[in-house]
């Protein structure tokens, strides 16, 4: 191939745009709308420009619009792509040597050079309450939030990756009160339990108590009207609230070991999961700024006062209602703290965005900390958004983590793992057994999860997630384990050679890998301005479908037809590397054989 058309020649889609800027005067080229697709099958093309968008931005008809890109790629190109308009539609057609350009420049692994201007991006989630264990639904949000993360990383921006664990309020203290109540002075070591669990069996015991007494009183107060009723157990978690924002000293005590129980199990399960964090904030560093911006707020009448001294806003100009932000006790409820950590956040970190990964129910609770944080002058808050994601369900219904009914995190990792080895794993040793059933359990799960678009709800099924056939993980996983042992067999028979690839001839198999495969960087980018790791899912599922496909009807390895066999291993060997890629980003690891 001749100068121009080596490795370091554009892209189409980077040429095209490259055109329009010179075709029309447009320097830089503004941001227009570049809407392509695969060429339909019933007309000649590899890929298609849909003009009708970009005639409305340039005042020209889409012929007219057609027939100068067209050229301009043309001869730009050398002569490796012809075009067709029918329509509104540019149909560019790819000479075999513009699909050995296209995968010459992929086994560079040229992926991630996506020259975009980097942002300093923080990233929270998961976030999870210390006084249970994490459960199904921080699994979803754990997985989304390092999943995007390493996605926004790949495209270039710096991330810091951050949860606040919600270590301190009424919440917390239901669990210590009924430990201290009922505890007998038992710790996980003496019960053999998981610190999370141990603490988690507590706040459940206090919900069951507290609707007990509920009942009790409903009863008592018919019958008794006028006898005096013992403190209830949520009486006393609010008296033990109030002694611990006091500092006492026993109730400090007993907060901190409780913690600390809750901590060593956390860290455990996100070991298991691959999650990994760059700062861990706690709420009870930070609540107090939030109650100090608060009496900031008061004297400046942003907020107001009730007789019983609690401190609420009115929000009834934005569509919503009073909320309260600070009890008449003086104790805290949950949009304090956030104030005062976004406030923290932005004074401690060099930010351009802070990302809130949380449930689809906190809509409204992020809604009015941005107008309450508008309200206040802070001008940094049109850098704040909520990711808002859909909930996870059981088939039995939605979960009640009070009553106990949940599907544990550390549970259903341990049935995953159980599943792989019953279902995949039987031709392999005792060892690998272990080691595989972990990774392929693991990435069936983070696939289940982040195949689907955030925005909807999930129900999970742990049986379905499991199987070579369909949009699973570990049909990606054993694709991509197929694709090694080609490779390893093909060393075994043949040498890598790129002699005489110039001449080289594709059919369609292989033109369609190729055409799927230069289109990751697109998937990418697009990807990381969604905040959406099911469009590399989905996309890598593409791939695979398409490589079994390509597997299927032709012979991979001749050793008679060396340059043939050269040319399809390369093209797999980039789909390996994609695969194994994309996956990574799912935080998903892959087997050289399953």
């Amino acid at each position: 191939m001749n100068s121009s058309s080596n490795n370091d020649f554009k892209s189409i889609e980077e040429v095209i745009e490259q055109g329009i800027s010179i075709l029309y005067g447009l320097n830089p080229c503004p941001k227009l709308d570049f809407q392509y697709q695969y060429t339909k099958k019933e007309y000649p093309g590899d890929i298609t420009l849909i003009l009708f968008p970009l005639s409305g931005k340039l005042k020209e008809p889409v012929e007219k619009i057609g027939k100068h890109i067209g050229n301009y790629v043309h001869n730009k190109l050398m002569g490796f792509i012809s075009f067709s308009i029918i329509g509104g539609f540019l149909n560019f057609i790819y000479e075999d040597k513009y699909y050995l350009h296209l995968l010459k420049k992929m086994l560079i692994n040229d992926f991630h050079d996506f020259k975009l201007p980097s942002e300093n991006i923080m990233v929270e989630y998961s976030s999870p309450n210390a006084n249970k264990p994490l459960h199904l639904g921080h699994i979803r949000n754990s997985l989304i939030g390092s999943s995007v993360s390493e996605i926004l990383k790949t495209v270039g921006h710096k991330i810091i990756r951050i949860q606040i664990i919600n270590d301190r309020g009424i919440h917390i203290c239901k669990s210590m009160i009924a430990w201290k109540e009922f505890g007998k002075g038992e710790t996980p070591d003496s019960v053999k339990m998981k610190g999370d669990h141990f603490v988690g069996k507590y706040y459940c015991l206090f919900d069951k108590i507290h609707r007990e007494e509920t009942k009790n009183n409903d009863n008592h107060y018919n019958k008794h009207k006028k006898q005096k009723e013992k403190v209830s157990i949520l009486q006393k978690s609010r008296d033990l609230l109030k002694k611990w924002e006091s500092g006492d000293k026993e109730t400090i005590k007993l907060w901190k070991k409780m913690n600390k129980w809750v901590y060593s199990g956390f860290k455990e399960t996100y070991e298991k999961l691959g999650i990994t964090f760059d700062k861990i904030e706690y709420e009870s560093n930070l609540y107090e700024i939030g109650k100090n911006i608060l009496k900031e707020g008061l004297k400046r009448r942003i907020f107001f006062q009730k007789k019983d001294g609690s401190i609420w806003i009115d929000l009834i100009k934005e569509g919503f209602d009073q909320k309260l932000l600070l009890r008449s006790d003086k104790t805290s409820v949950y949009i304090t703290q956030d104030i005062g950590t976004a406030v923290e956040r932005f004074r401690k970190y060099k930010i351009d965005k802070l990302i809130y990964i949380v449930g689809k129910e906190q809509d409204y609770h992020f809604q009015v900390l941005f107008i309450i944080l508008n309200r206040l002058g802070y001008k940094w808050v049109n850098k704040l958004s909520h990711f808002s994601y859909g909930m996870v369900d059981l088939p039995s219904g939605k979960m009640k983590s009070r009553e106990g009914n949940i599907i544990d995190a550390d549970s259903l990792i341990l049935k995953m793992y159980s599943i792989a080895k019953k279902n995949l794993l039987k031709d392999f040793s005792k060892k690998e057994q272990k080691e595989y059933s972990k990774i392929i359990g693991i990435g069936a799960l983070k696939y289940y999860f982040l195949k689907v678009d955030p925005k909807k709800r999930i129900i999970f099924y742990p049986e379905k997630s499991i199987d070579f056939k369909g949009n699973t993980g570990t049909y990606i996983q054993y694709t991509y384990s197929r694709i090694r042992s080609l490779e390893r067999k093909f060393f075994d028979l043949c040498s890598l050679t790129n002699e005489y690839w110039n001449n080289a001839k594709f059919d369609p198999y292989e033109r369609n890998m190729i055409k799927i495969l230069q289109k990751y960087p697109l998937v990418l980018r697009k990807s990381a301005e969604k905040l959406n790791p099911s469009l590399v899912a989905n996309y890598i599922y593409e791939v695979s479908q398409v490589f079994n496909h390509f597997y299927q009807n032709k012979k991979i390895i001749d050793p008679l037809d060396i340059i043939h066999s050269n040319i399809r291993m390369n093209v797999i060997h980039v789909t390996g590397n994609i695969l194994k890629d994309g996956m990574k980003l799912l935080g998903i690891k892959m087997l050289d054989r399953m």
